[in-house]
């Protein structure tokens, strides 16, 4: 049944359909058509026309698409079968690469980086050994920007699992990244990897300036042709104006980022980047650097109850709560917010949240002998063991 999911998604992908889009042409329930991917029916017989136009065959290819299903590799197959037959990779075939790349990155913000670096180095040296032999076309550009993202994502995974130590190896991959999607002309993937750098300069080198001049030009890079880069760009670049202590640039970026990421919707190539918690998570962390602690504490709470799914992403957002409750003198709140993060870093090992776990302990020693502090400063040192 996998198979008979994999060849009727393949087929949606490759004509440009989300499930939901495809459902609102057939008048259907989303649900409709995720249980005819996942094999558990099909379409009536009454609806197949109607089907096999969306989906630009003849109703004989879509019986035989449907009724065939186990002449394809499965899923799991699929890239060793690309892999030995490179010329012949479609667009479907990308599709489906591309597919399971996304399940990889959907796999970020729940697992230590350490162990998706093995699986993420497959998908980059693959989709750039495909790249480069399979003919010209739609295909061929889908999997030089399949080779950008996979790049990016190694950046992002040694820069994480390295706590953010390994800069260089980070930008190599980065730069990798930008040339790629550069020669395929695609703006959203050159924006992403300039962002992904500047991450380098605003926290690992704590260069703002630095930081400010990528995250613009990774703004303006993006333009038109991704509302969600561009909005993630302006949050980054509104938290370097707060490090750099501008606090009217800072808001007039925060206004613009509220204002593009509104506008993001499912046409965005870059829309899985933002989630709901984002804008909170960093107009927290800028009014934290700018001295506004009260009001960082009520944007990273609000946006603590939203980062209920992305464990990585919560951990920074209860690493900068616990900063703002501290630096409010509340020790039994930021005690008890840090007690919260360490357990998620005892599981994720995300790096941007154990640079604020132990930020948060440095900050805690006037009140290392408290007994509640002792008991926090033993778990941060378990988190220093398993480091």
């Amino acid at each position: 049944m996998a198979l008979k999911r994999h060849r009727l998604t393949q087929r949606r992908q490759a004509v440009g359909y989300t499930q939901e889009k495809f459902a609102e042409k057939l008048g259907i329930d989303r649900s409709t058509v995720v249980r005819w991917e996942s094999g558990r029916g099909a379409p009536q017989p009454w609806m197949r026309p109607h089907v096999a136009r969306l989906l630009q065959l003849s109703l004989d290819e879509l019986d035989a698409l449907l009724s065939h299903a186990e002449q394809e590799p499965a899923p799991g197959q699929l890239r060793g079968f690309a892999l030995r037959n490179p010329s012949g990779v479609d667009l479907a075939t990308a599709a489906s690469l591309r597919q399971d790349f996304d399940e990889l990155v959907d796999r970020y913000d729940r697992v230590p980086s350490a162990g998706l670096l093995a699986e993420a180095g497959q998908h980059l040296s693959h989709a750039a050994f495909l790249a480069d032999e399979a003919r010209a076309g739609r295909a061929g550009r889908e999997l030089r920007l399949l080779q950008a993202d996979a790049a990016t994502l190694m950046g992002q995974l040694v820069w994480d699992a390295s706590q953010r130590h390994d800069l260089a190896t980070a930008r190599g991959y980065y730069d990798q990244a930008v040339e790629i999607s550069r020669y395929v002309r695609d703006h959203a993937a050159e924006g992403h990897a300039l962002l992904r750098t500047s991450y380098i300069a605003l926290y690992g080198v704590k260069d703002a300036r630095a930081g400010l001049d990528l995250v613009l030009r990774a703004e303006e890079r993006a333009g038109a042709a991704s509302d969600a880069v561009a909005g993630l760009s302006a949050l980054h670049a509104a938290e370097a104006y707060a490090m750099l202590g501008q606090v009217e640039e800072c808001e007039r970026a925060l206004v613009r980022a509220e204002f593009r990421l509104g506008r993001v919707d499912s046409m965005d190539s870059a829309a899985k980047l933002v989630s709901p918690s984002q804008f909170g998570r960093l107009a927290g962390s800028c009014y934290l650097a700018l001295g506004q602690y009260s009001r960082a504490q009520r944007l990273l709470e609000l946006s603590a109850a939203q980062s209920t799914d992305r464990k990585k992403s919560r951990a920074i957002v209860l690493g900068n709560l616990a900063l703002a409750h501290l630096r409010q003198h509340d020790l039994d709140a930021s005690v008890q917010v840090l007690d919260e993060t360490i357990t998620l870093l005892e599981e994720t090992r995300g790096g941007g949240g154990l640079t604020l776990a132990f930020q948060v302990g440095r900050e805690m020693r006037p009140w290392r002998k408290e007994t509640l502090v002792q008991d926090v400063y033993d778990r941060l040192l378990g988190l220093m063991t398993l480091a």
